[in-house]
């Protein structure tokens, strides 16, 4: 197991300014978004502009995970994903969402998600989850992975490994006519071979013109998500798996999340597309 002391809040820096020219979602400026509401499931036109922003959200993503290293801050890295979202014509989604302030959500080894950019410095042996949404054309496309920074301990490069083999199994999960607990079913089971906890408190969502629809994806066996899935809903698949307890703990600044027990969690994210036979994942790069 790691010996990394645990994290602290860091130095945040201004927020990033965004040319007047790229369209903002029109939560920016207010205080939470207006609901959702029009349809779970999207015409083809829609879907199209959703590949668009799904693609520079993940190529923002990859961009960004090139720079991670010892000594480089979170800050940082939310730096280069800003820069190519915006040089692509994309409004970065987390920006302004509900108060939160910068380009990307960067979670450090026991923040299971939310984590703000600021000062932090990584080190040797971190485990880095980012989480980068673009919106452009009046649609979103949300995607996460963690890396590896430097020289990883096995437990934590095994807990990395696994979820994200947990999203792949769920997304193969997905078929028209099942419900939509299949997917925190496949999840939950495969998790539980190894031990690690499922954090229930935070979930997939129902992602279009919304950031977040209102459609709810457990990742644990949930008897109350019999949501049926049909061609053409869009959503997110985001497991987050822990080495010890799914329960958590929420830092003073409202947006960070860490597991209670202070061990470490990971986390990986695609934006699909329900299909005729299966699922189309939207964030690919």
């Amino acid at each position: 197991m790691s010996g990394q002391s645990l994290l602290v809040p860091g130095e945040i820096t201004p927020i990033r300014s965004v040319p007047g020219n790229i369209r903002r979602p029109e939560y920016v400026g207010k205080p939470a978004p207006a609901p959702y509401t029009g349809p779970e499931i999207q015409d083809a036109e829609t879907v199209e502009r959703m590949r668009i922003a799904g693609r520079i959200a993940a190529q923002a993503m990859e961009e960004a995970a090139k720079h991670i290293a010892p000594g480089v801050t979170t800050d940082e890295l939310d730096r280069v994903a800003h820069d190519f979202m915006v040089d692509h014509g994309a409004y970065p989604s987390t920006l302004g969402y509900r108060g939160f302030p910068k380009s990307l959500c960067s979670s450090l080894n026991e923040v299971i998600c939310h984590g703000i950019p600021d000062s932090t410095v990584l080190r040797d042996g971190d485990i880095v989850n980012l989480d980068v949404t673009a919106y452009i054309n009046g649609v979103h496309g949300d995607n996460n992975a963690t890396y590896l920074c430097g020289e990883v301990d096995e437990e934590s490069r095994l807990l990395v490994e696994r979820t994200r083999e947990a999203l792949s199994r769920a997304i193969k999960a997905v078929r028209p006519g099942r419900q939509i607990n299949v997917i925190g079913r496949v999840i939950e089971s495969y998790a539980k071979r190894f031990g690690y906890g499922v954090v229930r408190d935070f979930t997939g969502h129902g992602i279009n013109s919304s950031f977040h629809s209102g459609l709810i994806v457990p990742h644990y066996d949930s008897p109350h998500a019999t949501t049926v899935m049909q061609p053409g809903m869009t959503f997110t698949i985001e497991p987050m798996l822990t080495l010890g307890t799914h329960e958590h703990d929420m830092w003073d600044d409202g947006w960070t999340v860490v597991t209670k027990d202070r061990r470490r969690t990971a986390q990986f994210e695609h934006t699909l597309v329900v299909t005729e036979t299966g699922a189309e994942i939207l964030t690919l790069p």
